[in-house]
């Protein structure tokens, strides 16, 4: 008789675009499935990055086990290889206990870290290099950086938004530091899971309208006064860690750079460049998507992780 192969283990991925309602369907999608969630969105690594970021509660965090949240203080980075090593290590040890890890995030590319296994170069990050780079965009626009970036990696610059300058100098700094593009490194090894995604959506004017509803809130929940103490902490808001959205608008406007409509102006603007960005991220034809929107969104995504899980 044949020995009946043992299934892989599953582990759900919920995506969408910020604002679109991920937290709170993974939470409900967590207590009816005995899951634990595994953040994907960097914000959420940060400690004292709190309502800027829309980190998890504490309330919520004591209901439901979270992880690779508040992982490090604002002058550590964390690279994407890192967040590789710490995520897949904490999807096995949540499939050691039995439960159902449950992926959350709004960047594609930490998604794919995960699910693919992509081999990621071992390069810290280099702060001088990272300043000439910041510097040349400043200067001479996001463009003249990526034009740079095709000329020595043409792959990775293809698959990159010019404005994502972070991302254009990251890959960049791997080039400078290594000799080789960042699209040499990026060999898959899939880790032995079945993943299940399942997307959120919603119009785009929703989102507008959702987006400036979560900037409302933040900033009635406090966020000019964490801001405010951070920079009282003397932390360096150039640092990675405060390019969440509102972090450096809002420093700059209590440094008496800008009014706090302006800033608040500039946090929609680049909430809004975010969400068209996150449109190319998530191009995967195996995402089911749900309207985020319907009544019936809760059983909609029980239903549909129930027949993958059935084959």
């Amino acid at each position: 008789m044949a020995e009946q192969n043992t299934p892989l283990p599953t582990v759900l991925i919920l995506l969408g675009a910020t604002a679109v309602g991920k937290t709170a369907l993974s939470l409900q999608l967590a207590k009816i499935l005995q899951g634990e969630l595994v953040s994907a969105d960097a914000g959420n690594f940060y400690r004292g990055l709190d309502i800027g970021t829309a980190k998890p509660s504490l309330g919520e965090r004591a209901q439901i086990p979270h992880h690779l949240v508040d992982i490090a203080n604002p002058d550590e980075t964390i690279t994407l290889g890192e967040f590789q090593q710490r995520a897949s290590s904490a999807i096995a040890e949540i499939c050691q206990r039995g439960n159902l890890p449950i992926l959350v995030g709004g960047s594609g590319l930490y998604v794919r870290a995960v699910m693919k296994g992509y081999t990621i170069p071992e390069v810290p990050p280099q702060p001088a290099l990272r300043a000439q780079l910041e510097a040349l965009a400043a200067t001479h626009g996001a463009q003249a950086l990526h034009n740079r970036l095709a000329q020595v990696d043409p792959t990775a610059a293809a698959t990159t938004d010019a404005r994502n300058v972070r991302r254009v100098v990251r890959y960049l700094e791997v080039y400078l530091v290594t000799g080789k593009p960042m699209s040499s490194f990026q060999a898959t090894t899939p880790p032995p899971y079945r993943f299940v995604q399942i997307g959120l959506q919603r119009t785009r004017a929703d989102l507008h309208e959702r987006i400036a509803q979560r900037i409302a809130n933040m900033m009635a929940g406090g966020l000019l006064e964490e801001v405010q103490g951070l920079l009282g902490a003397g932390w360096d808001f150039a640092l990675p860690a405060f390019g969440a959205i509102g972090y450096r608008q809002l420093a700059a406007h209590l440094r008496g750079e800008t009014s706090l409509a302006e800033a608040l102006h500039e946090m929609q603007v680049r909430s809004h460049h975010l969400l068209r960005q996150q449109n190319g991220w998530f191009s995967d034809p195996q995402i089911r998507w749900l309207a985020a929107d319907s009544p019936s969104l809760l059983e909609d995504a029980l239903a549909t992780f129930a027949q993958w899980e059935q084959g």
